[in-house]
């Protein structure tokens, strides 16, 4: 079993920042690679920024490019998500996820979840 707790959202205005960390612990040897995903409200999850533990994979939603980073703390178990120019729209539950074989692209690997944490960005 792997626990993920999310930690780091809040409220901030448009153009502001927020960095998002996922704590790991359990049977962290289990995990492959790590996405974030969000879902607003009325809306599906989706993923928004992923990253694989070898071969430097990285993934990153058209509509957060260039301004969302995720890395990863390797002492801390920590992936974090660093979000700057935040918009309106990236008003969502962000939850983290980790992922069994490292393939971010594929949806059914992500085999534990974090509880979530709210982002909202008002304009």
């Amino acid at each position: 079993q792997v626990q993920l707790v999310e930690s780091g959202g809040g409220l901030v205005q448009a153009g502001g920042s927020l960095r998002l960390s996922c704590a790991a612990s359990g049977r962290t040897s289990s995990m492959y690679g790590m996405g974030w995903f969000r879902q607003a409200p009325g809306k599906e999850r989706d993923l928004v920024a992923a990253m694989s533990w070898s071969g430097g994979v990285t993934y990153y939603a058209d509509s957060v490019k260039g301004r969302f980073t995720i890395s990863r703390d390797y002492v801390k178990n920590t992936v974090y998500l660093q979000m700057n120019s935040l918009k309106p729209e990236d008003t969502a539950v962000y939850y983290c996820a980790s992922h069994g074989s490292g393939d971010v692209y594929y949806m059914g690997g992500y085999d534990y979840w974090g509880q979530g944490t709210q982002v909202t960005v008002s304009s």
